[in-house]
């Protein structure tokens, strides 16, 4: 697999299917806790970065909404930022995605968000269990949510709308019903899972990928792994920054996630070099793949179903 530097606009953006920009690093807030605005406010004011993925399911959008504001405060232009959100699993019915929004607006303390993603294409009851109790996995109206969320763009308070943990069987599904296809697809991706299936389908339809957990998991840490450690040594960068470079160079913006002040301006000086090619085909080289994000423990009851393993989930794709 060659590199794709010739899909981005320059080198800190790709251009989506709408026209608009989403730059190609981004600070992802996953489990970043209490110095969440904090983080957020040192990534775009002192680290340079101009994207911010959230999610309302991470319990931290007040706190996001904190940093953007802080940030805003000190010059930095609304329309200069993109902002990612998701709709959670208990919200995926056509007449909540509106409220739910409105919920994401109020605690991001934005007008509209850049970026508005479905977080896994299942939907959840209300206070589902982990993993979920019999009947708490409820039947997903796919196509319907996605009409709501087609609306959101058309009153101008989400630019772009897109998909999360999806299969190809699933994505398939939503572009037979969709009047406009996704913008972009979430996934998690790095050289221990490269995801090539979904991965392949996406740029088949125009639609761009963003890769999260770029460094892998506390599972299976690529940092660590002696092939990206070598490649870091050679180029004079850390593991971090070479797998960071590993997914702009495969055509995937990236999110990581730190909330340390040092590694937050280290994962974004990613640009103005470039990983050799036999390097580059090298890190593609790397082998026990595997997802470490199976979403098991939210959707999987091995007894009652819906979904009785993990493969299922994926619809067997993996």
């Amino acid at each position: 697999m060659a590199s794709a530097k010739a899909m981005a606009q320059d080198e800190h953006h790709f251009v989506l299917k709408s026209g608009h920009a989403i730059p190609a690093v981004g600070l992802g807030t996953w489990r970043a806790g209490s110095d969440t605005a904090h983080s957020v406010q040192t990534a775009i004011t002192e680290a340079g970065y101009r994207h911010v993925d959230t999610a309302a399911q991470y319990g931290i959008e007040q706190e996001v909404g904190k940093g953007l504001k802080a940030a805003m405060e000190a010059g930095i232009n609304r329309k200069d930022l993109f902002v990612t959100s998701k709709i959670w699993c208990t919200n995926l019915a056509p007449e909540r995605v509106r409220p739910a929004l409105k919920n994401t607006l109020k605690d991001l303390q934005l007008d509209y968000i850049d970026l508005y993603l479905i977080h896994w294409p299942f939907r959840l009851k209300d206070g589902a269990h982990q993993p979920p109790e019999a009947g708490e996995v409820l039947e997903f109206d796919m196509e319907g949510v996605w009409r709501e969320m087609e609306r959101l763009v058309t009153d101008g308070l989400v630019k772009d709308i897109g998909i999360c943990n999806f299969s190809v069987t699933k994505l398939n599904r939503l572009l037979q019903s969709a009047n406009i296809p996704p913008a972009v697809c979430q996934m998690e991706m790095h050289p221990g899972w490269k995801n090539d299936k979904i991965f392949e389908a996406c740029k088949k339809h125009g639609i761009h990928v963003t890769a999260y957990s770029p460094l892998g998991s506390s599972e299976k840490n690529l940092a660590h792994d002696p092939v990206v450690e070598k490649i870091a040594n050679k180029l004079n960068k850390t593991p971090g920054q070479v797998l960071i470079k590993w997914a702009l160079q495969r055509g995937t913006s990236v999110i990581p996630k730190s909330t340390k002040d040092e590694r937050i301006k280290e994962n974004m000086q990613v640009f103005g070099w470039e990983i050799p090619e036999e390097d580059f085909q090298v890190l593609c080289g790397i082998k026990d793949e595997k997802r470490v994000l199976t979403g098991e423990e939210l959707f999987v009851n091995k007894t009652h179903g819906p979904y009785k393993s993990a493969s299922e989930v994926w619809d067997n794709e993996d």
